[in-house]
């Protein structure tokens, strides 16, 4: 596991350099205020489709402008910014600004006024908060702090997504890279094919997890303390209290945004390990998770964006490291362009296959047989691939 030699840097007078820049990430749960400012003023509809165009198509045209920054952090620095408090509140400011844009929203739905464009553009605009604040909950579920975990399953309630919490942590982080993750796509599975697998995967997979852990102690899973059923309920007492303000024609609204919310989650998780495989030892247990089992991009904006997620091949193979302190890996296999591009391209499977398959196979010198091929692709995989298949 090396790191990139490009990316090397002494402890000596080291500062952050992207520091003034990390709050950017506060911009997307501000970007419904100013489609509503903007509706409001100019009466267009079109308004409310604001901040999916500055997430899906600004971004990738500012990502692309700034290029990749390959820098880490020295070793010796790490201690030092791992314990500033600057990066852990700027995690912790996104969610009063989300739960604040989710209200503005509810708002605007049910005093109605809204044509089609105007609705649907409010439900994608609540929705890509909602989603990117998933990744808010990665960041602060991770943490062994317990205000943190429970920050994070805060941020996850308005997705309707909470047992991530659970599945992410316990079981993507074991199973990651293997065929039997819900969570990590096949090469040749297209992301329509994925969004099943995974919604209704995780789901199953977050209950056994906790089933399990009350059986280890004798106990049953039916209890307030169960992490999936705890979360189920503050989806449901938010819903619930949004329903009394403002009344119960709010529900479609708020079961349509989370589905834009965790579906957006996805095509994320669609991404990072897209192909990637672990083998098994001759123990028949599968190998230690390393950089090479995810796919990593050093897009400078889109990393400030997300807190530094792209970085993701640090990430599992340190999940405790914070955001500021992930580094980027000469054996981490690279996307060719950020996740805010790469969502988009993931939801076109022909572009998707076009830019990606062929990286999988590169990654495996040409050996089919080392990645984590999606069963009904294969046969069309070889016959592309011809004798090189192996």
């Amino acid at each position: 596991m090396s790191l990139d030699p490009a990316a090397t840097a002494t402890a000596a007078g080291w500062r952050d350099a992207r520091r003034p820049w990390w709050p950017l990430a506060l911009l997307v749960p501000a970007l419904p205020f100013v489609g509503w400012a903007t509706w409001r003023a100019t009466g267009d509809a079109w308004a409310w489709w604001l901040t999916p165009a500055v997430v899906f198509v600004l971004i990738p045209v500012l990502d692309l402008m700034v290029g990749e920054d390959r820098r880490n952090p020295p070793d010796e620095a790490v201690p030092r910014l791992a314990a500033d408090g600057y990066y852990r509140w700027l995690t912790y400011l996104y969610l009063p600004a989300q739960y604040t844009a989710l209200v503005l929203c509810c708002v605007v739905w049910t005093r109605g006024g809204l044509t089609v464009v105007g609705a649907a553009g409010l439900v994608v605009t609540i929705g890509v908060v909602d989603g990117i604040a998933i990744n808010t909950a990665h960041e602060l579920g991770h943490k062994r702090e317990a205000v943190e975990r429970w920050l994070s399953k805060v941020a996850l309630a308005p997705a309707a997504y909470g047992h991530f919490h659970v599945e992410h942590n316990r079981g993507h982080h074991t199973r990651v890279a293997t065929p039997e993750d819900p969570a990590s796509a096949r090469l040749g599975e297209s992301f329509w094919a994925f969004w099943p697998r995974t919604v209704g995967g995780g789901l199953r997979s977050a209950w056994r997890l906790e089933a399990a852990r009350f059986r280890l102690r004798g106990r049953s899973p039916w209890t307030w303390r169960n992490d999936v059923l705890n979360a189920i309920a503050m989806t449901l007492a938010l819903y619930t209290a949004l329903a009394v303000a403002f009344g119960p024609g709010v529900l479609p609204f708020l079961a349509l945004q989370a589905v834009v919310g965790f579906s957006l989650l996805e095509a994320v998780n669609y991404l990072e390990h897209y192909g990637l495989a672990r083998r098994r030892t001759p123990a028949g247990r599968y190998e230690k998770v390393d950089p090479r089992h995810s796919w990593n991009s050093d897009r400078s904006v889109t990393n400030v964006f997300l807190f530094q997620l792209q970085r993701h091949s640090d990430h599992h193979a340190n999940p405790l490291r914070r955001y500021q302190t992930l580094r980027t890996f000469a054996s981490a296999p690279q996307l060719p362009a950020g996740y805010a591009t790469m969502v988009v391209a993931a939801l076109v499977p022909p572009l998707w296959r076009r830019l990606m398959d062929h990286r999988v196979l590169a990654h495996y010198g040409g050996d089919l047989t080392l990645a984590n091929v999606h069963p009904p692709a294969l046969r069309r995989l070889r016959e592309h691939q011809g004798p090189a298949a192996g």
